[in-house]
């Protein structure tokens, strides 16, 4: 039985079936069926009416459906007046709907019943192909938001000789269509390539690859996605220092070209003396004795753009080198602080080393005098 707080709900309707309806009795729909129209786990769920419902002329009918959303491992339920519905469903998993028939108007002394029974159907996932044959580590990658790759994995269980196919459906298309442009490794599909057929985003995205060998049908795999949430932005490629008037060092650079919204980026910057890395950002720490010091940006898309993201490439590094004549202007800790700048154009962020402490910069610039003196 599905769980939530409709639960609660359906026992206070049952109790004013018994004290309001003085015996009537409310029956669930019929006909309830699944139906696949070949858009890969969007469904057509159908059913009909009551019998007894011509009878009741004086009441309002509507239904309850529920659904096992196998994507969040819990129950969806909608209510409506209509006999068909269409939701989204794992196909690799068992498909669950329900649906009852909720009574109102003046034949219930206006009050909504529902009805004590439910129509059910529960759909086994289909068993055809080789087993363990399906494919492992299907990753798809939005790249700069202009493209999008999707690769996997053959099973090391596929037969030789096998053909893997991928199919996509989304709710602009009639039909499923076949990948447009395959990504091949020494011959064999491992990839789409989705140049040549732009993907719609914040709309689910439905892929099914399946095979064929000479043994027989190989196992299908089904995935359903939006692609705003797989984007990786490309690497920055302009960045430059520059030392302020007021002891500061100024690390610039700027979002790589593309359709990436420039307020949907958040920045990570990695500081090493030279190689090997030292520490990543927001917070670095240095000595006054590092008198090389390079740095690295990278980005991602923001919570408020995108559910998820991925991390674009590091960019080139891009490295400082102090001497004596501005030796005063080092420190002995330096903290990276990052702040976004408030111009548009251009717009970069900036990285700001804050004196904290010159006490031991003085000493090595008077140590280094008297060794001169000495000498």
């Amino acid at each position: 039985m599905a769980t939530g707080p409709w639960l609660a709900g359906s026992a206070a309707l049952m109790l004013l079936l018994v004290v309001h309806c003085r015996g009537l009795t409310v029956s669930p729909p019929e006909d309830l069926q699944v139906l696949d129209p070949g858009h890969l786990g969007h469904m057509v769920i159908t059913w009909s009416p009551p019998v007894n419902m011509d009878s009741m002329t004086e009441c309002t009918v509507q239904y309850q459906l529920e659904y096992f959303n196998t994507y969040r491992n819990s129950w969806s339920a909608i209510r409506t007046k209509l006999t068909t519905y269409s939701a989204q469903f794992d196909l690799m998993k068992d498909v669950r709907v329900r649906v009852y028939t909720l009574l109102g108007g003046p034949c219930t002394n206006n009050t909504m019943i529902m009805s004590a029974n439910y129509t059910e159907v529960i759909q086994k996932p289909s068993d055809t192909g080789i087993m363990d044959t399906e494919i492992r580590d299907f990753k798809c990658v939005f790249q700069n938001m202009e493209y999008m790759e999707c690769k996997w994995t053959r099973s090391p269980n596929t037969p030789a000789k096998s053909q893997l196919n991928l199919f996509f459906w989304h709710e602009e298309l009639d039909q499923a269509e076949e990948c447009p442009k395959y990504i091949f490794s020494r011959g064999i599909r491992r990839g789409c390539n989705f140049t040549e057929k732009p993907l719609p985003d914040f709309t689910d995205i439905n892929f099914c690859v399946n095979g064929s060998s000479p043994q027989g049908p190989l196992k299908q795999t089904f995935i359903s996605l939006q692609i705003q949430n797989y984007v990786k932005p490309a690497a920055v490629e302009k960045m430059y220092l520059q030392t302020g008037p007021d002891l500061q060092l100024e690390l610039h650079w700027e979002p790589p070209a593309g359709s990436i919204p420039e307020h949907c980026l958040e920045w990570e910057v990695k500081c090493s003396r030279g190689d090997p890395v030292a520490k990543l950002l927001p917070v670095c720490l240095f000595s006054l004795t590092d008198k090389r010091r390079c740095y690295k940006v990278r980005s991602k898309l923001h919570k408020y753009c995108a559910d998820k993201s991925f991390w674009s490439d590091w960019s080139q590094k891009i490295c400082h080198t102090s001497n004596d004549a501005s030796l005063l202007s080092q420190m002995s800790n330096l903290m990276l602080l990052v702040k976004r700048s408030g111009r548009r154009q251009p717009n970069f962020l900036t990285l700001l080393f804050h004196l904290k402490s010159i006490n031991h910069t003085v000493f090595r610039l008077l140590d280094r005098w008297r060794s001169n003196q000495n000498h």
